[in-house]
């Protein structure tokens, strides 16, 4: 059920991002896109190493650009969250 809700998010994104791949939000989007993929793939082989360090660096890059869109535009940064279904990160 999460996968259907996933991929009517993604294809609602995919419609309205066409025109600029270079934004935040699609970045974030295909990262998240990514994440899923990888997740599922590790799901299947647990010992794929170079796909786990694959991972962790798209989740850190992910990570980082929801900081700048965090800081630079709240309200776009929630409207993503929510759209994609991110957890927001605790504040320390």
């Amino acid at each position: 059920m999460v996968k259907n809700l996933f991929i009517s998010v993604i294809s609602q994104e995919e419609k309205e991002q066409n025109k600029n791949k270079g934004s935040v939000e699609f970045q974030v989007f295909s990262f998240t896109n990514k994440i899923c993929r990888l997740t599922s793939h590790l799901e299947l082989h647990r010992k794929d190493y170079l796909s786990q360090r694959g991972l962790r660096k798209i989740l850190g890059k992910r990570q980082r650009l929801l900081a700048y869109l965090s800081k630079k535009n709240r309200v776009r940064y929630k409207e993503l969250i929510s759209q994609l279904d991110i957890r927001e990160p605790k504040t320390r």
